[in-house]
């Protein structure tokens, strides 16, 4: 077994690794669309409180396709070795649509099995996040 920490990509917000790899498994935590080094999220929109008034599903989509991407290639894999993908939409139906647009065009080629969740939060003002579980080859 080995845990998986980058710099490429965000930090955790809490006190687990990017991933774990077991055997030919790659288990990815929950990955968020936040910008590697900054925290920002791209196409959030806040008042001078800092309270979110808007987002951008499309920015936050193709963040979080990079930072899971970032974390495969930092543990060995490719984004073809994906096999199983749970997301988490905040607002399932508003940004389903799009999410649905965007995951078609990056996961062209890749059957890996999905799973769509609407949800009511997660732990940071983001609205999509993504639990991969990816097989590598053997050797």
């Amino acid at each position: 077994m080995s845990v998986v920490r980058t710099d490429q990509a965000p930090q955790p917000v809490g006190a687990y690794p990017h991933a774990r790899r077991v055997g030919q498994f790659l288990f990815l935590s929950g990955v968020g669309p936040r910008v590697p080094g900054s925290n920002e999220v791209p196409g959030n929109r806040t008042d001078a409180l800092g309270n979110l008034l808007s987002y951008d599903i499309e920015a936050q989509c193709r963040q979080v396709f990079a930072n899971v991407r970032s974390v495969l290639e930092a543990s060995g894999a490719r984004w073809e070795d994906l096999v199983d993908v749970t997301v988490y939409l905040t607002d399932m139906a508003a940004d389903f649509p799009m999410y649905n647009r965007l995951y078609a065009e990056y996961f062209a080629g890749v059957d890996a099995c999905r799973t769509t969740v609407g949800i009511t939060a997660l732990p940071t003002p983001i609205a999509i996040e993504l639990k991969c579980m990816a097989v590598l080859p053997e050797g």
